[in-house]
């Protein structure tokens, strides 16, 4: 007799089927190329940006073995094959390979395991196209192979690629002096060069500034970004490819080869990956490279510089440099400070940017205003120069007249001088008062007293830390650099204030 009831293998049917396709709506949302497999290979799920990445449809792929939609791949070679033989994730692979339409496309994969009850029941992978990036980084060093391959016979004093001399370091307080010097007495020699500072500070500045004024002005200056690309790319960009390495790999020189007789600076060195660390590190120890899938190993005589924006120690702590390549690359260490510990250079930057920006846009701006200069003095840059440069080219671009105003400087330069004006008379409303607050007057030498206060400070971060400079300057909140400045400017031996906390005990 029919009771109605629908059977519970229809209704399981039915909410599977309901379950997939709402699956299929998030899947379709996300941003990111989604491929999920069984545990045979066969694909059952892959969104439209996955289509779209490796121009498929989806019913092209779904329901289809890996191999038959991607037939440049193996066994060995597919990240989501791979992943079912071994169980084990795979992060951040970089896979070339030819759809079945003969299209090469490059993506940047992180394949996982998917299983149910610790059984393998499949595999799912997200991916992003970066074709377009590998093909303008083997365009980045095609470039550069015809420019360098071109120098032979120049006659400029400067390195292709390298614009700054010392000239273009703007600054008169001792701690840039003398940063200067120690520079300029690194530049005579060949050895590596690590530069640490805030984001804005002058990094590259300083290491063009290096290699104009050393013996290899006249070679090459090629500098590559770190975390520009994924590691596959990075490695290919700066050691070089042969042909047949991978699908669509040519014989390329990498950058290091190009920087022969020259320099090569490597910004953001702390976000190489760890076994590009690696083959760094042998770089500059054995002074030779061997191209990405080649068997020969090519010398190479280059001199590396690197630059980071924390400081050395902090990345070797939390495993993001290498301790091995830290001790390599740290030959003549250069900590840049911020633009708020030279608070002196202030001005002397925003006559050297306004002079600049008159050149470029034809104006004939003559300063800033006592609020403006007043307001620049006292204001922190998160950005270090870069922002004050960037701030002074704004505002004269809004400028109809010869001195910067208030108003023509940035939203937040603004918003800052305003809580400042209002701050004082806020306070003193909380207060219950209504008359401003007496300053107190101080009877002495106010710079012999604030260096009194200094000197105590210092005295007790290094009595804190053991005498130990480095521990002593992060609890400071200074770069080490600029502690040992002030340590040699006050007169204070880091050992003598060991010992007298010692005595103290």
């Amino acid at each position: 007799m029919n009771t109605g009831r629908i059977p519970n293998r229809v209704k399981d049917e039915g909410n599977s089927r309901e379950l997939l396709e709402n699956l299929r709506v998030i899947l379709d949302s996300i941003d990111e190329g989604i491929h999920v497999v069984d545990r045979n290979g066969v694909t059952v799920l892959y969104n439209k940006v996955a289509a779209q990445l490796d121009n498929l449809k989806e019913e092209e792929v779904v329901g289809k073995h890996i191999l038959d939609v991607f037939p440049s791949l193996s066994r060995e070679t597919s990240t989501l094959l791979q992943v079912l033989r071994t169980g084990q994730p795979i992060c951040n692979r970089e896979q070339t390979f030819t759809t079945y339409k003969g299209d090469e496309i490059t993506t940047l994969n992180s394949t996982l395991p998917v299983k149910v009850d610790g059984k393998l029941v499949g595999a799912v992978e997200v991916s992003r196209n970066i074709t377009l990036m590998r093909e303008m980084a083997h365009r980045i060093v095609d470039l550069q192979v015809e420019l360098f391959g071109r120098r032979e016979g120049r006659r400029e004093t400067e390195s292709e690629g390298a614009r700054y001399t010392f000239r273009d370091i703007v600054g008169e307080s001792e701690c840039i002096l003398e940063l200067k010097r120690k520079a300029a007495r690194a530049a005579a020699s060949s050895s590596s060069v690590l530069v640490y500072g805030e984001t804005g500070t002058g990094k590259e500045l300083f290491v063009q500034a290096i290699h104009n004024a050393s013996p290899r002005a006249r070679g090459p200056f090629v500098a590559q970004n770190c975390a520009a690309f994924p590691e596959g790319l990075l490695e290919g960009i700066l050691f070089g490819t042969t042909k047949g390495s991978f699908t669509g790999a040519q014989d390329r020189p990498g950058l290091f080869e190009l920087a022969d007789g020259g320099s090569i600076f490597l910004d953001e060195i702390d976000s190489m990956p760890a076994s590009l660390q690696a083959k760094l590190l042998r770089v500059l120890s054995e002074k030779c490279v061997r191209r990405v899938g080649d068997t020969k190993v090519r010398r190479v005589d280059v001199r590396v510089m690197a630059a980071m924006s924390r400081p050395p120690l902090d990345a070797v702590a939390e495993g993001m440099l290498r301790e091995d390549l830290y001790y390599r690359l740290n030959v003549i260490s250069l900590g840049i400070p911020p633009l708020r510990e030279r608070r002196e250079d202030i001005p002397l930057l925003t006559a050297h940017f306004i002079a600049r920006f008159n050149a470029q846009l034809m104006m004939n701006v003559k300063g800033v205003s006592d609020e403006v200069a007043h307001l620049f003095s006292v204001y922190d840059w998160p950005g270090n120069v870069r922002e004050l440069e960037h701030a002074v080219e704004g505002a004269m671009h809004l400028l109809d007249g010869d001195i910067i105003m208030l108003e023509h400087l940035p939203d937040n330069l603004r918003n800052l001088a305003t809580h400042r004006e209002s701050r004082p008379a806020a306070a003193n409303l909380r207060a219950g008062g209504t008359a401003p607050r007496v300053p107190v007057k101080f009877q002495g030498d106010f710079r012999l007293a604030v260096a009194d206060i200094e000197s105590s400070l210092v005295r007790r971060a290094l009595a804190d830390a053991g005498g130990n400079i480095s521990r002593a300057a992060r609890a400071l909140g200074i770069p080490r650099q600029t502690l040992q400045y002030r340590l040699k400017k006050l007169g204070i031996d880091p050992k003598v204030a060991q010992a007298a906390k010692s005595t103290r005990a």
